[in-house]
């Protein structure tokens, strides 16, 4: 009983394997999160063309006989392997093999809670399950169904179960469906007020943003994809103004077109915000190739004319004298940028007022007639007034407008506030 127990709470052995450069530290990152042990990492010295295992097969013997020397579970390429290769890595080594692609998914599925986030990825899972059915080592020649003078021999279970997966693919994307029509509602409704988006890497402090801008209690973890659902919240920019911020699932390096298809809906929250908010962790070195990602992530989903505002986050690490370095780097990499710190709610009110010009527009002064009152109260909500005076000739303000409300209000404009 005890030996029972003792192989139930085994944590699996991985033996990582990546490209010629690769130091592999993102794929331990993902591996760990996982729950995965690492034995070993391997970094190939060079990648051949080989339509078997994808390398050469000498050194594939290599690997299958160094992971039977160091009795790992796995074996976890990170680069993608073909269907037919991994069949072919299960049968050389007779262990379970999979690619980073794989992993993301699992990790989906680890975080997944809500109904979206389940059917989303449980879409990307039968996705990608679906040329691999045969890699299960099940015998799929067995015949099922059918009748003499009708359909022959009948179905091989391979068949049958193919059918069954194309069967759930189609009830998820229905279900996706109706959950996307609602969110479309949702979106409609909240067309009054600018949106924001915030996008960067996974675990470059998204969430840890979100509440401290908005005081949300959104899941926060120092984990790669702690949170997959967006969540909303409106952040106020002054007395008068604010604007729906959302946070949306982190990217990350070469993530599954699976997953890109399945959780459509849920980027397009970025596609449709007004205004992006680019998250870069200042304390990590690899900040610049994670920003190329992100960038890389944004033209696949279409979010490419959104204008965007780079936030340098965790600047309260740049004490060490690497992390500063870094930090020192990225600002003259974006200029531009506005750093911000989470956890110290540093630079949130450079934030916002950056937000407030990109979102709002420039500051005008308007003499508005007292009979138009209804306009006054209409910028008040859906305009940013900055300062409001009832004198005799009408009503003076100093604000911001933007769309329909600086039509209406355009010919009260008195002067452009330098």
């Amino acid at each position: 009983m005890v030996e029972v127990e003792k192989e139930e709470n085994k944590v699996p052995r991985a033996l990582l394997v990546g490209e010629p450069g690769n130091d592999l530290q993102e794929l331990k990152g993902l591996v760990q999160t996982l729950g995965l042990d690492i034995v070993q990492r391997l970094t190939l010295t060079r990648m051949e063309v080989h339509p078997q295992y994808g390398i050469g097969t000498g050194k594939a013997k290599e690997i299958a006989e160094l992971a039977k020397q160091l009795e790992v579970d796995c074996i976890i390429f990170d680069f993608n392997i073909e269907p037919r290769k991994q069949r072919n890595w299960e049968e050389l080594t007779g262990l379970s093999c999979f690619d980073r692609q794989e992993v993301i998914i699992k990790i989906f599925a680890q975080r997944a809670t809500t109904k979206e986030a389940v059917l989303q990825v449980e879409l990307a899972r039968l996705s990608y399950m679906l040329p691999r059915l045969s890699h299960a080592k099940n015998d799929y020649s067995r015949q099922r169904g059918g009748a003499f003078g009708a359909k022959g021999s009948g179905e091989t279970q391979l068949e049958l179960d193919q059918r069954l997966i194309r069967e759930k693919i189609a009830s998820a994307k229905h279900e996706l469906a109706e959950i996307e029509l609602n969110r479309k509602t949702q979106r409609k409704q909240r067309e009054k007020n600018p949106t924001c988006a915030l996008v960067g890497y996974t675990n470059a402090g998204k969430s840890s943003l979100l509440n401290a801008l908005t005081g949300s209690d959104a899941y926060v973890k120092d984990q790669l994809f702690a949170t997959l659902d967006p969540l909303t919240k409106k952040l106020p920019l002054n007395e008068s103004a604010g604007v729906l911020i959302t946070d949306t699932v982190g990217f990350i390096n070469n993530l599954p077109h699976h997953l890109i298809d399945a959780f459509k809906s849920t980027l397009e929250e970025a596609t449709f915000a007004d205004l992006l908010l680019i998250v870069l962790d200042s304390a990590d070195p690899n900040a610049m190739a994670q920003y190329e990602t992100v960038c890389s992530v944004l033209e696949d989903i279409g979010a490419t004319k959104n204008p965007r505002l780079i936030l340098l986050n965790k600047i309260d690490k740049a004490e060490d004298e690497t992390i500063a370095a870094n930090y020192t780097a990225l600002r003259h990499q974006f200029p531009d940028a506005i750093s911000v710190s989470a956890k110290e709610q540093k630079g949130f009110i450079e934030l916002k007022d950056k937000i407030t010009e990109l979102l709002y527009g420039e500051i005008h002064e308007y003499i508005i007639p007292a009979a138009k009152v209804p306009l006054i109260n209409e910028m008040r909500k859906a305009g940013c007034i900055l300062s409001e005076e009832w004198l005799d000739d009408g009503v003076h303000i100093q604000a911001r407008t933007v769309g329909r409300l600086a039509v209406l209000s355009a010919p009260y404009i008195s002067q452009k506030v330098q």
